[in-house]
């Protein structure tokens, strides 16, 4: 009965509460003011004022986030979702991105790989220095010498 009591508990902490009346500030910043297009948690006009009102509503009456965000959609339409429905051509907005995420760093991998594998245009393996001659080491010895007074 125990192990039975404990699993309950845990599943009773790490899942989110279904049926559970959405906050204002969990929905707020999810959508859009519809004349702005912004973010509604920003956005300052009276069709905001009007929306806010609306999302209260639906919050008093005891609406979870998801119902809320529905019954928004049917009174403004899609754009008033922050985030696109993730179906059809709106997946464009998600994979995009993170496909030129992904083809920069594939280009950035390449390119330092064959940066750093040049060979100078002489096909040396870098600068030498060249051998003093004898007047010059000379020369070389006796200016470090002012410099060790």
């Amino acid at each position: 009965m125990r192990p039975a009591l404990a699993l309950l508990i845990v599943l009773l902490v790490t899942t989110p509460a279904f049926g559970k009346a959405a906050s204002f500030a969990d929905v707020e910043d999810e959508v859009m003011c519809v004349s702005c297009n912004v973010a509604l948690n920003v956005a300052e006009s009276p069709q905001a004022d009007q929306e806010r009102k609306y999302i209260r509503d639906l919050i008093a009456k005891g609406y979870d986030k998801q119902r809320v965000k529905d019954a928004l959609v049917d009174v403004y339409g899609d754009n008033v979702l922050a985030l696109p429905k993730s179906e059809g051509i709106n997946w464009a907005a998600y994979l995009v991105p993170l496909g030129l995420v992904v083809a920069l760093a594939i280009a950035l991998a390449f390119g330092l790989r064959r940066w750093r594998r040049r060979e100078p245009p002489d096909g040396s393996a870098g600068p030498r220095p060249e051998d003093l001659s004898a007047d010059d080491a000379a020369r070389l010895d006796r200016d470090l010498a002012l410099f060790d007074r």
